[in-house]
């Protein structure tokens, strides 16, 4: 009886492991994936200001014109990587968490085989204690109880130490998975981060460099009929500054522009996680 307590300890153990994977993964599972949609609300939101900022440059004269369309197009390049961020998190840390629901049903499943098995090896000792108790002399009955006891025993064993061995696997490869997923997510931010800073400290200096003067003295000949050579109208296609996504070709022309910006974070989050890995070994050693 001591050995079908342990093994009850056993799937205890067992069914609380698989509880608590369940329970934290499936929250991890649904709080990045909020995160997720929270970044690409984020990201269609700041697209609709890089939008509003063209149409506003679009009505200023040239030296605003010219600053708000560059902020515009730094503006539109940390959206294409906060894109990137989107699909990298979907990809290397929300799927991976999804693929647990199946493997925790399955799990399950032979968790309630192994307490079925021990159910019946319960059974059996309990039919054998009564016959030995009812009819202590027929010798026959009680051996091919006992006979039935110890096979269940081996099959409880068996099945237990079978399904000991799948949920340390389980266990294994549950802390190594949480292990690469969050510190995919660590390089995922990083790089959105690093790449953020780059843009924006171009943008600042845009906008720091921008000199209100010259287009006051724009608005003054204007307001005085002294119309030169500098108006205030739209920019056309001939202007040489570089156009942001919308200005070009539509939604191909973004698609384009973010995949190549993708290709490059792709380099850049590689070198992160070597950048990391190195820092790690230098601090242990």
């Amino acid at each position: 009886m001591s050995i079908v307590l342990s093994r009850d300890s056993q799937v205890r153990v067992m069914e609380d492991t698989v509880t608590n994977a369940e329970k934290h993964l499936g929250q991890f599972c649904s709080m990045l994936a909020a995160y997720a949609r929270k970044t690409a609300q984020v990201r269609d939101k700041a697209d609709r200001l890089v939008k509003q900022l063209i149409d506003f440059a679009n009505t200023e004269h040239p030296e605003m014109r010219a600053t708000l369309r560059s902020f515009a197009e730094d503006l539109a390049k940390v959206q294409d990587y906060r894109q990137a961020e989107v699909e990298r998190l979907e990809t290397k840390v929300i799927s991976p968490l999804k693929l647990y629901g199946a493997h925790i049903k399955q799990t399950r499943a032979e968790i309630k085989k192994l307490k079925q098995v021990q159910k019946n090896e319960i059974k059996q000792l309990a039919k054998l204690g009564k016959l030995r108790q009812k009819s202590p002399s027929d010798r026959l009955t009680i051996s091919q109880a006992e006979t039935s006891v110890q096979r269940a025993s081996a099959d409880a064993s068996h099945t237990t130490h079978q399904l000991g061995e799948m949920i340390e696997a389980f266990q294994k490869r549950k802390l190594m998975d949480l292990q690469k997923i969050f510190s995919d997510f660590v390089t995922i931010e990083m790089v959105l981060h690093a790449k953020a800073v780059e843009v924006y400290s171009s943008a600042f200096q845009t906008l720091e460099n921008y000199d209100p003067e010259r287009d006051l003295e724009d608005f003054r000949a204007k307001m005085h009929g002294l119309y030169g050579h500098c108006d205030a109208r739209p920019l056309t296609d001939t202007v040489s500054s570089p156009a942001v996504p919308w200005s070009l070709t539509g939604q191909s022309a973004q698609t384009a522009l973010r995949g190549e910006r993708r290709e490059d974070e792709e380099t850049m989050e590689a070198s992160a996680k070597e950048d990391l890995r190195g820092r790690g070994r230098a601090l242990h050693q």
